[in-house]
């Protein structure tokens, strides 16, 4: 079978794009879509993702990570998406589509891709820092160091670390609150990626529940580029999030399985 696919990045985070409204891929041939994103034998990416149909919504999102299996919401992911359904023309400027954790909005403008992430009501201290849940689950800690940081084997650490080992977390290490930097560890990849959409909204929630940031707009430099996090604040925890930056096609192809 000759499947056709397309290549997308958001800020670096990289994803093969697959329309599947026909169900054709299968879900569980976690090889396959392990042995597609390595990145010397295969096409290369963080991620695969499938669109599908859905009864009541715009489109489905299925989200893999680069170990061929199935995982959490990926922010970048989710912007990429938007821009591939607009692509196929199932959509306009705006969108309502499904994720793995539920409902989520989109709009497309010229330069950029907004995504709306689901609630943040719980944030809690955990060692030296705060874990929460944007869709998937990340740990943030401020260093005073990032340019150096063995991010990989640091990352690793906390990743494998009790209380996390069984599930994993993602790992966001933050530096300078006034001009805020982040780079992440991402599970499943197990490796440190060029952007987290996921992470960099938690190092924005993360930034204001400190104290550390007044603002509700907020911009987050990643080693792939630049994102904009704004969210109102509600009862201790935050709504009406945003995740908002570039994405772009890189190319298309055609594989054989």
């Amino acid at each position: 079978m000759i499947i056709e696919f397309y290549k997308y990045q958001g800020t670096g985070n990289d994803f093969i794009m697959i329309d599947d409204r026909e169900n054709e891929f299968d879900l569980n041939d976690s090889g396959l879509i392990s042995a597609l994103c390595e990145r010397r034998m295969g096409v290369g990416a963080d991620g695969l993702i499938l669109l599908r149909e859905h009864d009541t919504l715009d489109f489905e999102m299925i989200y893999f990570n680069s170990d061929g299996k199935q995982s959490s919401m990926c922010g970048n992911g989710g912007r990429c998406i938007i821009a591939f359904a607009q692509l196929l023309e199932m959509i306009n400027d705006e969108t309502t589509f499904m994720a793995i954790d539920g409902e989520h909005k989109g709009k497309v403008t010229e330069d950029e891709i907004a995504l709306q992430m689901q609630d943040v009501s719980e944030i809690e201290g955990v060692c030296d820092g705060l874990v929460m849940d944007t869709g998937s689950p990340h740990y943030i800690e401020m260093v005073d160091d990032l340019k150096h940081l063995n991010v990989n084997k640091e990352g690793k650490k906390i990743r494998n670390s009790e209380p996390f080992k069984k599930e994993g977390i993602n790992v966001n290490f933050v530096l300078d609150a006034a001009k805020l930097q982040v780079r992440t560890y991402e599970r499943g990849v197990e490796a440190e990626t060029l952007s987290c959409g996921t992470g960099t909204v938690a190092t924005a929630l993360a930034m204001h529940y400190a104290n550390c940031i007044e603002e509700n707009l907020i911009n987050v430099k990643t080693k792939g580029g630049d994102l904009t996090v704004s969210f109102e604040e509600f009862n201790g925890g935050y709504r009406n999030i945003w995740l908002i930056g570039e994405a772009s096609m890189v190319y298309a192809g055609e594989f054989v399985c």
